[in-house]
């Protein structure tokens, strides 16, 4: 007999992200053995196996406007499927939030470093990571819309949080064969954009699926106005 919590991780993979295309055995594995409850914050615990985002800091609307908290476990989940990590990658995250996505990157590939802008989050995601007992992770308070991480070029990319648009000197952190994920565009529909570099200044792009996510912050917006 499964207990209570296990029943609902069951019912999160099979309910939630099963139906949204997330069909690699390995990343379903890896759903059931990353305790995505030991990342919530302890007010938030009933809601870690909800198809929601979960407020890490302050009230939920504040969360959301600031972009701080976890995003929907099957939004997570298609986002770590389609980043298609390999064991050797070196990857660089943006939004370590409470560390639950650097988590399950950590067990994809060789080394993540991680960059949160605010600093109650990245020490939630330190601690969250060191009793996860995961080593792999470096987790560093800085803005990831500005802040270029000397071990560059990275083999992947990931944007935890969605941006208006890709900024290029992102892009020209990825090595030949690189990819980025995030989520892109204006509510009330953005896409998950994949950017492969194919190439010294080229680039293909795959746009397979939609959602809408919590901004990042400090990422540039486009005007409002039009003259």
């Amino acid at each position: 007999m499964m207990s209570n919590l296990e029943q609902a991780r069951f019912n999160m993979i099979e309910q939630q992200i099963r139906p949204w295309d997330v069909l690699d055995l390995e990343v379903l594995e890896l759903l059931s053995t990353v305790k995505r409850e030991e990342f919530v914050p302890p007010a938030h615990k009933a809601l870690a196996f909800v198809d929601m985002e979960i407020p890490l800091l302050g009230s939920e609307e504040e969360a959301m406007r600031k972009g701080h908290c976890m995003l929907a476990p099957k939004v997570e989940a298609r986002l770590l499927q389609d980043l298609k990590l390999k064991r050797s990658d070196r990857v660089l995250e943006i939004g370590a939030g409470s560390g639950y996505m650097a988590a399950l990157l950590a067990h994809r590939c060789a080394r993540v470093i991680t960059l949160e802008i605010e600093p109650q989050l990245a020490r939630m995601a330190r601690e969250n990571l060191q009793r996860a007992g995961i080593a792999n992770v470096d987790v560093r308070e800085a803005d990831g819309a500005t802040a270029v991480p000397a071990e560059g070029p990275f083999d992947a990319i990931l944007l935890s949080g969605s941006v208006a648009e890709v900024p290029h000197r992102l892009l020209e952190q990825l090595k030949l064969g690189g990819r980025l994920g995030a989520i892109v565009g204006m509510e009330p529909m953005m896409r998950a954009t994949f950017i492969t570099r194919s190439g010294e200044t080229s680039y293909g792009t795959a746009q397979p699926w939609d959602t809408v996510a919590p901004r990042l912050v400090h990422f540039p917006e486009p005007s409002r106005f039009r003259f």
